[in-house]
């Protein structure tokens, strides 16, 4: 029988169904049926079935047996295979080597898989490995190890002759040996491991995708186009594993490792390749060694084929043995050779293995399947009972008696493993009719359709479009965000209308930066990605970048002794306002600069967290919301600085912080109701109603006694916004207006068109009583338009008009004609920090210079105007407040004390004087607010002039009074 030829194996008599033509083909199929019934739910101890007939001259009647048994079981699904009954190699080959031929026959996965065999062929890497090296010592013949040399040349030309064979049988096809067209072994997990490694980097999923398929193919490269001495990853296959652990092979040199490892591929190769060497010696000095090194693959093949808690469950999916069929097992073919190697194998080895060999002996060679040469004919044992019956029994018998037959002591030792069946005459004689057998269920188990290959394919199409719609969500939900994570405490919000776009609404962390998500500069959009003005020349990339490095220093060298502040604020702009980021990066800069300050100088650190409110806070419960949930697992978390702007969200948003036990302190909130309602609200500004009280100073002075004095309250309409701090400022006005005795018109309100107020200011200038005193509760980009029309509108323009407004105008600028005031109009508007009294008092103006980043140790005043509208100053004076609660005796304090510790901060020397919550009531307002009540109007030469009517330190609770703000000027 030719080597590689495998169709002899296959022939077998016609069409069949499955049923035995004689007495003992059906008793024997019954058997065998019983057998496999055992092995469905366990792993019985499976012999090898030898028949032969009790007369020498039934002996090709007994053949015929061994092949309806096999066309039986092929019909019923099972995986055989029935060698020929000639040997057609060379007639001068020993026993021995026809027995190893049939062997490697057997390796052939065609072999083993009929039309109705379920799941896929079977293969045989270890067999594989085996012959591989055989034909190795084949092909160098002379040169092979044990012949003329050193052990190391020997070894080298082995090597090289593998290498040549790429570790293959001779004369295997590369892409036809029945195996799959790839090895993915370990190929492919390590494209997986590439992909989930990309993953974790929150990359997104295509470009993780991408990088696994590319891994993917330069493996393949690697493994199957480009030469070398082996195939990449043969360490680590499983062949390898069982050519290094098995203890059927003799131990390598003790020089040479014997071990191998994924991290370790030099070594891992030098073992395998020391191993190959040993065993190809082997090969070269017998063929004993080589049949049962052979058997030993096959019956590990086998057993990994059949091994249910596999990846695949193949174990489930192959209910039924593999069987094999020797109808003459002789020494022509060298079957008897086999049968004893099959028996000695599974003597030396504990692990049961899944073949059943069903084989057909001549009578005279019964003897020849014992190991002492004395033959003892099989006694005849006539009973009454039925062949069946006995046949039972004898595999009963013979199970029992396995352990104690396997013992090396006994005096007359059989092949154990071999139980011989001897057929009586009556038993060989064709069936006049059809008999049933027993047929045990070729169904496989549930896995077989659970875990299929069409449904894994499903289930991984189903998994991936679930994960890419996940990705989906999450990448539309969230900031920062993978195939299998994202980062939640940030979140994607929906822009102002006509943006068109998304912001990143929440608190930083992470890798979360809020100034990847502004617009860049020379975007088109009219937004810079620095502040949106060039008077401010801090960005907030700059800024943010160095506060990650201040908490990053803060961590690395106090990771015990630190408190966390978080600065709530709009960090987004609107592509509509280009200064709406003016706000958030002044306040910002402040924050720095109170951080780097403090840590600079005390030993308890400073750690500040960013979170973004969206343009104008418009998303700051959502803001508030991430905070709270942050600080739920940071406990180092002690209080917000922020919150600058009054909304009607701002009641809910204290709520929220208050709830998770964050005191509040805001340095612009101006909300009269909030320190009222909430004892966690803190604010440096002063109160809108008390506010409006020092604005009353003035407005004392524009009443001319005895006279109808018309006045007005302009207000922009809330409506469809959440802006809450006109409707403050609209309502306090309008009680001052009326306290003092003007003739109040209809209060009026204005929308905003596209971004622009659409003010009435035609309707008001045209009617018959135009007001002399209005009072603007607007915002501060709405005052430029108004001005405008003052000047230009018929019954305003040349009149002497006094505009009353809040301390929203601290970020009007209207030096170099960026925000004007009409002819024949003075404005007087509130501001919330004196800066230049509290300068000669201070170090902020030196700690600028010092820390700030774009001024080059510039040192800036009071009146620059980065720093004139005061939000950088007092975000800083907040954060110092809120970092002196914090800290007691050099020691960070918890979130509660801090708390209660905000009650009795005082701090001297500050930006805007004095920060003093020592006297601030539980629920109510508190004295010392910082105020400046300014004068803006054009002089007589059409220049705009800013003079300070009057003003107050933070600190200082001396009330202002009507002389001391007095507006007397010349026309």
């Amino acid at each position: 029988m030719a080597g590689g030829d495998h169709r002899g194996l296959r022939d077998c008599p016609g069409n069949h169904d499955g049923a035995p033509e004689t007495g003992a083909g059906v008793h024997v199929q019954n058997q065998l049926e019983s057998v496999i019934q055992d092995f469905r739910t366990s792993e019985p101890p499976i012999p090898v079935f030898v028949v032969h007939a009790e007369d020498g001259a039934d002996d090709d009647a007994a053949a015929d047996v061994v092949r309806q048994l096999y066309a039986g079981q092929e019909a019923h699904g099972t995986r055989c295979a029935m060698v020929p009954d000639e040997y057609d190699g060379d007639r001068n080959d020993l026993e021995i080597k026809r027995a190893a031929t049939m062997v490697r026959a057997l390796s052939d996965p065609r072999v083993w898989g009929g039309p109705k065999a379920v799941y896929r062929r079977y293969a045989f890497p270890r067999l594989r490995l085996v012959h591989a090296i055989d034909d190795a010592v084949e092909a160098l013949g002379a040169a092979a190890p044990g012949r003329p040399g050193t052990a190391r040349e020997q070894r080298q030309r082995l090597l090289n002759q593998l290498a040549r064979q790429r570790w293959r049988p001779k004369g295997s096809s590369r892409w036809h040996s029945g195996l799959p067209l790839f090895d993915m072994a370990h190929v492919f997990p390590a494209s997986l491991v590439t992909v989930f490694a990309a993953l974790l980097a929150r990359t997104t999923w295509w470009v993780a995708l991408t990088s696994g398929v590319v891994f993917l193919m330069l493996l393949t490269v690697l493994n199957y186009f480009l030469p070398g001495r082996a195939p990449i990853f043969l360490w680590l296959r499983r062949e390898s594993h069982w050519f290094m652990t098995t203890t059927f092979l003799k131990a390598a040199d003790q020089e040479d490792p014997t071990e191998v490892s994924l991290l370790r591929p030099v070594r891992s190769w030098r073992a395998i390749a020391a191993r190959a060497y040993d065993v190809a010696e082997a090969l070269s000095e017998g063929d004993d060694f080589h049949l049962q090194l052979c058997v030993l693959a096959l019956r590990e093949d086998l057993r990994d084929n059949h091994r249910r808690w596999s990846w695949d469950l193949r174990g489930f999916k192959r209910p039924r043995p593999p069987m094999l069929f020797l109808p003459r097992a002789g020494a022509d073919n060298g079957g008897l050779e086999l049968v004893r190697a099959l028996s000695d194998v599974r003597s030396r080895r504990s692990e049961l293995d899944p073949l059943l060999v069903v084989a057909a002996v001549r009578t005279d060679d019964v003897s020849r399947l014992e190991r002492s040469v004395v033959h003892t004919p099989h006694p005849a044992q006539p009973s009454q009972r039925g062949f069946e019956d006995r046949l039972r029994t004898w595999y009963r018998q013979w199970a029992r008696n396995l352990r104690a037959e396997q013992s090396p002591s006994r005096e007359r030792a059989v092949l154990p493993w071999v139980m011989k069946i001897p057929l009586p005459h009556d038993q060989l004689e064709p069936l006049e009719h059809r008999q049933t057998h027993l047929r045990a269920s070729a169904r496989p188990a549930l896995a077989r359709v659970v875990w299929a290959l069409h449904s894994l394919l499903l289930v991984v199409v189903l998994l991936a479009a679930g994960a890419v719609m996940r990705a989906e969500a999450l990448h539309h939900r969230y900031c920062s965000a993978s195939v299998l994570t994202a980062n939640r405490d940030t979140r994607r919000e929906p822009a102002p209308p006509g943006d068109g776009g998304t912001e990143c609404i929440g608190i930083a962390t992470g890798s979360v930066r809020f100034a990847d998500w502004l617009p860049q500069a020379g975007s088109g959009n009219g937004v810079k990605a620095v502040a949106g003005t060039d008077d401010v020349p801090w960005t907030v990339a700059d800024l943010e970048q160095r506060i990650v490095r201040q908490n990053k220093d803060v961590l690395a060298h106090n990771a015990d002794d630190y408190v966390t502040v978080v600065y709530a604020g709009p960090l987004s702009p609107d592509t509509a306002d280009s200064s709406s980021l003016v706000k958030g990066v002044e306040e910002l800069a402040g924050v720095y600069l109170a951080q780097v300050v403090i840590n600079d100088t005390y030993p308890v650190k400073l750690r500040v967290l960013l979170a973004n409110g969206g343009v104008d806070l418009n998303h700051q419960i959502v803001m508030a919301k991430a905070i709270a949930a942050y600080a739920a697992h940071d406990p180092t978390v002690v209080g917000v600085v922020g919150s600058g702007r009054d909304l009607k969200s701002s009641a809910t948003t204290t709520r929220i912080l208050m709830q998770a036990g964050l005191p509040i302190v805001s340095g612009t909130n101006s909300a009269t109701y909030l320190p009222r309602e909430y004892a966690n609200w803190f604010s440096l500004a002063a109160p809108d109603e008390w506010q409006t009280g020092q604005l009353g100073l003035i407005a004392a002075q524009l009443r001319t006694a005895g006279t109808k004095q018309h006045a007005l309250v302009l207000a922009r309409d809330t409506a469809e916004t959440d802006d809450r701090y006109t409707d403050e400022q609209a309502r306090y006005g309008q009680q001052m207006l009326d306290g003092l005795g003007f003739t109040s018109l209809e209060q009026r309100r204005y929308r905003l068109l596209n971004g622009k107020p659409d003010l009435p200011l035609e309707e008001i200038c045209q009617s018959e009583n135009v007001p002399s005193v209005i009072y603007f509760a607007g915002r501060v980009e709405d005052v430029d338009p108004l001005m405008q029309q003052l000047g230009h509108e018929s019954g305003c323009a040349g009149k002497a008009i006094s505009v009353l407004t809040g301390d929203d105008l601290s970020k009007a600028d209207f030096l170099d004609g960026k925000d004007r005031v009409a002819p024949k109009v003075t404005l007087y508007h509130a501001t919330l920090a004196e800066l230049q009294k509290a300068a000669p008092r201070t170090s902020f103006y030196d700690d600028t210079a010092k820390y700030l980043p774009g001024l080059g140790g510039r040192r800036l005043s009071y009146a620059s105007p980065a720093l004139a509208s005061g939000q950088t100053a007092l975000a800083h004076d907040a954060t110092q407040a809120l970092y002196k609660a914090a800290t007691r005796d050099n020691a960070a304090q918890s979130r509660a004390a801090t708390w209660v510790n905000l009650r009795t901060v005082k701090i001297e020397g500050m930006a805007t004087g004095t920060i003093d919550f020592t006297h601030a009531p539980l629920y109510g307002d508190r004295t010392g607010h910082g105020i400046v009540l300014k004068e803006v109007r054009r002089d007589s030469h059409g220049t705009t002039t800013t003079r300070v009517v009057c003003s107050r330190t933070a600190g200082d609770t001396r009330p202002l009074t009507e002389k001391e703000c007095a507006i007397t000027h010349s026309e």
